[in-house]
């Protein structure tokens, strides 16, 4: 208590030898409003004390520019001061200002990312929430040696993007975003990774393959089934041929998928095409699809077709495919 009596007599002392009153020194480090008064500001990079400490005296938030430097400098916490958005209180006097700024206690916004999302659509949605363009995250995403510093298997962060809902601060760079999204990914994978090995799948395999589940059905019951019957095929060794693998493989995808794309054996997402495997994850799964893929349904299905309303019928042999795209798909669409 002595100490810090000596310590608040010294700064006074020093307020006044810099040609401020006693009674007006003490009074420069109080308060200027009550809690209830919030007050928005911004600590841009790079700005000098003394830049900050006047846009606080013009904000209201501190009673003195000049009693607010010999604090800082005194507190030693001159070069302390975090740059970001604040949402400060008029009631912290010139000692909160200075804790919360030195603290970096800054006002953060939400970035929603769903599952299923691609990483040019999280791009968008990074850009959208007012973070950083789309460009300079995307060049984060491709860039290989941040993939391999962040220890993910592949040449890109696609797939492993973590759907969640973040509350993170304006002025972040686009590269500590692309770190936060997958260092919840290796979080949730930390729980996947034993059952993987148990089913001697890889993080890239099981990545993959969550990835296609996820884009393959909204219904959550249904992802342990879909990943049974693609695993089922993988074994037997017959083809994926699944829809949004073909599709994410085609530049500027219009909403139409053709014959001509399934067709198609240039693009190395054609799963009607080529044998095992997409090159790479084509979305960004979440948990449940994680562990859809290494706690499959046990189930000898083999095929699935749509119902129209967000489920599927599952069949175990080709006769009974057809028959249910007969059913549900073919008189669709005679009928419209």
């Amino acid at each position: 208590m002595r100490l810090a009596l000596r310590a608040g007599v010294v700064l006074l002392l020093g307020l006044v030898a810099g040609g401020v009153g006693l009674g007006v020194a003490a009074r420069s480090l109080g308060p200027t409003g009550s809690e209830a008064e919030l007050v928005a500001f911004e600590v841009p990079a790079g700005a000098s004390l003394k830049r900050v400490a006047r846009d606080l005296e013009a904000a209201g938030l501190v009673r003195s520019a000049r009693s607010f430097e010999w604090l800082a400098r005194w507190r030693d916490r001159a070069g302390e001061l975090r740059a970001g958005e604040y949402e400060l209180s008029r009631a912290l006097g010139a000692e909160g200002v200075l804790e919360a700024l030195a603290a970096g206690r800054v006002r953060t916004h939400e970035l929603a990312l769903p599952e299923g999302l691609t990483a040019v659509q999280v791009a968008e949605r990074v850009e959208a929430a007012g973070f950083v363009p789309a460009a300079d995250f995307l060049d984060q995403v491709h860039d290989r040696a941040l993939a391999e510093e962040l220890g993910v298997e592949g040449d890109d962060l696609e797939g492993y993007l973590f759907p969640e809902t973040y509350q993170l601060a304006r002025g972040i760079p686009a590269r500590a975003i692309a770190r936060t999204l997958v260092e919840e990914f290796h979080a949730a994978w930390r729980e996947i990774a034993p059952l993987a090995e148990e089913r001697g799948l890889g993080m890239r395999e099981v990545v993959i393959l969550a990835s296609i589940v996820e884009k393959e059905t909204g219904a959550a019951e249904e992802r342990p089934l879909i990943a049974a019957v693609f695993l089922n095929r993988l074994r037997l060794g017959m083809r994926l041929e699944t829809d949004p693998t073909v599709i994410y493989g085609i530049p500027d995808f219009d909403g139409n998928l053709t014959r001509r794309h399934l067709e198609d054996a240039s693009n190395p997402y054609n799963t009607y095409r080529i044998q095992g495997l997409p090159p790479g994850p084509i979305a960004n799964a979440g948990a449940a699809a994680l562990r859809a893929v290494v706690e499959p349904a046990d189930s000898p299905y083999l095929y699935f077709v749509s119902r129209n309303d967000g489920t599927h019928v599952f069949s175990r042999t080709y006769r009974e495919h057809v028959n249910a795209v007969n059913r549900y798909q073919r008189r669709r669409r005679s009928t419209n």
